[in-house]
């Protein structure tokens, strides 16, 4: 393994916007090439660390909260932290930013058409049809970064495209090589 220089690579977007498609592709590559990386992920995160909480305004901030105490700790350790969480608002973002330091913003900008098209859970039909309360790009709000590290599109760009610019955004940052 090498000597690496730890960071959290945080992509942020609506649900189904391309987070963790990314992150993964991204994550393999690093692995590929050496480097010792953690992957954090809402869906599996929600399994365990903040199986505790909703999705009210407070518990999605203190899941942000606990993620990013994690995050933290890895980053200081020399790990490579790919954290895909909705994380909608940007004040808790700019805290997480605060807090881990060594801190790349990635907004996964995507359409909410484009991310309803996507849904293969049917999140977005059951929110639209008033099933689902506080969902974010429906009946929640989702506060897009006003100066992401990076932004991608994902509804314009390959999954190979996107993690590319990842991967650029990492070495111009001096965090892999």
């Amino acid at each position: 393994m090498k000597d690496q220089r730890g960071f959290t690579a945080w992509f942020t977007g609506l649900p189904c916007s391309g987070k963790t498609t990314v992150a993964d592709a991204v994550a393999e590559r690093l692995k590929e090439r050496g480097y010792r990386v953690e992957r954090l992920d809402g869906d599996t995160v929600r399994k365990g660390l903040t199986s505790d909480l909703g999705f009210s305004k407070e518990d999605r901030d203190e899941n942000i909260k606990r993620v990013t105490f994690v995050a933290k700790l890895l980053t200081r350790n020399g790990v490579a932290v790919l954290a895909t969480f909705v994380s909608p608002y940007r004040a808790r973002r700019a805290k997480s930013r605060e807090e881990i330091g060594e801190f790349v913003e990635v907004y996964t900008r995507t359409p909410v058409e484009v991310c309803i098209e996507r849904d293969v859970k049917g999140m977005y039909k059951k929110a639209l049809a008033g099933e689902i309360s506080n969902f974010t790009g429906v009946n929640d709000p989702y506060e897009e970064p006003e100066d992401p590290e990076l932004v991608l599109d994902t509804d314009k760009e390959s999954i190979d495209e996107s993690a590319g610019k990842v991967l650029d955004k990492l070495v111009e940052m001096g965090y892999i090589e």
